[in-house]
């Protein structure tokens, strides 16, 4: 039987590990997502700081583009884009 992990404690654990994300490998991202999908605790703006096809962290050298209120940044690992909306009606979206 595997064991929980409270809510509470998965917050705490969540939250540390996304203070120093850029010496993180994607294998650890992964294992913080499966903690979070399973305690049932959403990223939400944590979501923005790692590449959602290759699991590798941003380190703030990649090729950001900003049009039309929302900012694009493509991952130099894979070449996914990831699009953030700037304007406050579309960030809830």
């Amino acid at each position: 039987m595997k064991n929980k992990i409270s809510k509470n404690d998965g917050k705490v654990l969540i939250e540390s590990f996304f203070k120093n994300i850029q010496n993180k490998t994607p294998k650890e991202i992964k294992k913080i997502k499966k903690i979070s999908m399973n305690s049932k605790i959403p990223l939400l703006s944590y979501k923005r700081l790692f590449c959602k096809k290759c699991l590798t962290p941003f380190l703030g050298n990649e090729k950001i583009r900003i049009k039309n209120n929302c900012k694009t940044v493509e991952c130099k690992n894979c070449g996914k884009n990831k699009k953030i909306y700037l304007s406050k009606r579309l960030q809830t979206i």
